[in-house]
């Protein structure tokens, strides 16, 4: 049995009242690891779509999408694919942030960062295309114009352990984050990640050990950070591994 953790359907009741549904957006962007500012191959894992294989360009249509299970009337806006700061801009340089600032005065704003681990060597080697010294400047940043942001890491990178994801997962919660994304390593198929899977470079996790490691994350974690997902679901005709 996992531990308590403050769940962000907790958190979004707490705080709205009522159960609230995403809608899964793309807003036709790209990203500094694809379009050659960074890197052309994208992150070893990410698929064609960015990660977003399951966001639409038109709202109506991602309202239909949900609406067997949602009846309401109040969504929240999550646009996927790719960057989505990373418009003509930039990513989250000064014009960027003063934006963000001027919409959170709106209504709330959260901001997702791609972290997935602290390890460097892991990091050069699924692409991620910047030091973890980029990363806390991002999240000063974020912290300094009142957005916390919600920070992704990934279990199950080739080679990490238990202590490589417990140490990421401290990290972040040290760093002023108000919520984590834990994610399942997905093998995606037509990926550079999936052709090492091929070869025999590393294995997918086990139901088991992805559980033991949720579980040993889990208590390192403050009661009060929102936990936005235990794991995640890949599009089922391009996931080779883990079933």
């Amino acid at each position: 049995m996992l531990p308590y953790y403050y769940s962000v359907s907790e958190y979004l009741k707490d705080t709205y009242g009522k159960k609230l549904y995403k809608l899964s957006l793309s807003g036709n962007m790209t990203c500094p690891n694809r379009d050659g500012f960074l890197d052309t191959r994208g992150c070893i894992f990410c698929s064609g779509h960015g990660s977003g294989d399951f966001a639409v360009k038109d709202i109506d249509k991602a309202k239909t999408l949900i609406s067997n299970k949602y009846s309401g009337s109040e969504y929240i806006a999550y646009f996927q694919s790719f960057t989505n700061t990373y418009a003509d801009a930039g990513c989250l340089g000064d014009d960027i942030l003063e934006l963000l600032d001027e919409l959170n005065h709106i209504k709330p704003v959260w901001i997702e960062l791609g972290l997935q681990t602290i390890n460097n060597s892991t990091a050069d080697y699924i692409r991620r295309g910047y030091p973890l010294s980029v990363y806390d400047e991002a999240v000063s940043n974020l912290l300094s114009i009142g957005i916390a942001p919600v920070v992704h890491m990934i279990i199950g990178l080739p080679h990490e352990t238990i202590s490589d994801y417990i140490a990421t997962a401290r990290y972040i919660s040290d760093s002023g984050a108000s919520g984590i994304k834990i994610s399942l390593l997905h093998i995606l198929k037509d990926t550079d990640l999936y052709d090492d899977y091929c070869k025999g470079l590393f294995k997918a996790l086990t139901m088991d050990e992805y559980l033991a490691a949720i579980g040993a994350i889990l208590p390192v974690l403050p009661k009060s950070m929102v936990i936005h997902r235990l794991t995640g679901d890949g599009p089922k005709n391009i996931l080779a591994a883990p079933l």
